[in-house]
């Protein structure tokens, strides 16, 4: 018996690693929003610049997926999480030294990089190490993503009040890789690298399967990007204050996180994901309609059907794309390239919705739109049927 806990020692800590390097995987674009009006006051920001803070560094995290794994290969597992959790906090903390947008906008994509490698890494770990709770662990790993999210929207108004500087509402969440990389450094000593890939890694660019799950995941995370970018704006043009925004968006970022773990648990009970899937996008469509209609009514329901409904459409997204493959290697270069293509998506929503709002002067089209393609993904998960994976991966 001893032996057994011992044996899972390493595991558990590695599970605790990996939720920890989680949590710094969004503040850097989370905590913006809440502050914009503040940010807006010093630096001259128009809305559609101002979304190149999230659009830039989902972009950069789209680009960088696609030679995240082979760094990883090339350096270890362990030595790329080190360096992307350095390069996040130096872009975080240079953030107390910001006279400029384009400087604004630059840590934004220096973070969006070292954001980039650990997400091109962690599916594969995940499905190597934990292979017989992949659901679970992924669920996990994003809800902590998520988790992150929610604690940087409602506590960085709250440091910028306390210390009267917006810089440090932005830089002060470089605290959380600090605490990362010591739990990181920590566990490595005692965790297996990853198998070494016994051939190359074929490429998924001529899969229509491995396209199919990439745009559904952009599109999914395009309401999500959305969403962090312009809640709390959309309801400071309301009338509320920032730091009551910012609470709105980090309650429904704590929805994300409460959906991030209930859902992975309850669609583990069968590898046919599509009814959890579709009850998902139902609730988003719901939250929107909510938001346009009667966004001053019923104020905290809109952002928590929004948040259930994006929070586990995230993590059933990438669940979906390793369900397809069995081999965690392949499975991970899947989700690769899922994740690279989908955030190249994902990061256009940010700015076309600050542009409809510069143009139209008010978000509530971007909703409508967002809602539109949550309707087309209802479509597109009926083909996502477990019977015919191999079929589409071969």
């Amino acid at each position: 018996m001893e032996n057994i806990r011992a044996a899972s020692r390493p595991a558990v800590w590695l599970m605790v690693s990996i939720i920890l390097v989680a949590l710094n995987l969004r503040p850097s674009m989370a905590a913006v929003g809440p502050l914009l009006s503040a940010i807006r006051g010093d630096i001259p920001l128009s809305f559609s610049l101002a979304s190149l803070l999230t659009m830039l560094p989902v972009m950069a995290m789209g680009l960088a997926m696609f030679f995240g794994i082979a760094l990883g290969r090339r350096l270890g597992e362990q030595r790329t999480v080190v360096l992307s959790l350095l390069i996040i906090g130096v872009a975080t903390v240079s953030r107390l030294f910001l006279d400029s947008a384009a400087e604004l906008i630059l840590s934004a994509i220096v973070a969006g990089v070292g954001i980039a490698l650990i997400q091109a890494l962690m599916p594969a770990l995940i499905k190597s190490r934990f292979s017989d709770n992949v659901a679970l662990c992924m669920g996990l790993y994003v809800t902590s993503i998520m988790g992150g999210a929610a604690i940087a929207a409602s506590f960085a108004p709250l440091v910028m009040v306390r210390t009267d500087s917006w810089r440090m509402g932005l830089a002060i969440w470089a605290v959380l890789a600090f605490v990362a990389l010591l739990f990181w450094l920590g566990q490595r000593s005692h965790a297996p690298a990853l198998a070494a890939p016994t051939q190359r890694q074929a490429s998924f660019f001529a899969n229509s399967r491995a396209w199919l799950l990439a745009i559904f995941f952009g599109l999914g995370t395009a309401s999500y990007t959305c969403v962090l970018a312009w809640l709390a704006p959309y309801y400071v043009e309301k009338g509320w204050s920032e730091q009551d925004a910012g609470l709105l968006l980090g309650f429904l970022t704590a929805m994300e996180v409460v959906s991030g773990l209930l859902t992975p648990a309850i669609a583990n009970r069968s590898r046919d994901r599509r009814l959890v899937l579709v009850a998902l996008l139902g609730l988003i469509i719901a939250g929107f309609v909510g938001l346009i209609l009667i966004p001053q009514h019923l104020s905290l329901l809109w952002p928590c059907l929004l948040g259930l409904g994006i929070g586990g459409l995230f993590p059933m997204s990438l669940i979906v794309s390793l369900d397809h493959l069995d081999n965690p290697q392949r499975a991970g270069g899947l989700t690769a390239f899922v994740q690279g293509i989908g955030y190249l998506i994902a990061g256009l929503s940010p700015l076309i919705a600050g542009m409809i709002r510069d143009q139209l002067g008010s978000f509530e089209w971007a909703w409508w739109s967002l809602t539109a393609v949550m309707v087309v993904m209802i479509a597109m998960v009926l083909r996502f049927d477990p019977r015919h994976y191999a079929k589409h991966m071969r």
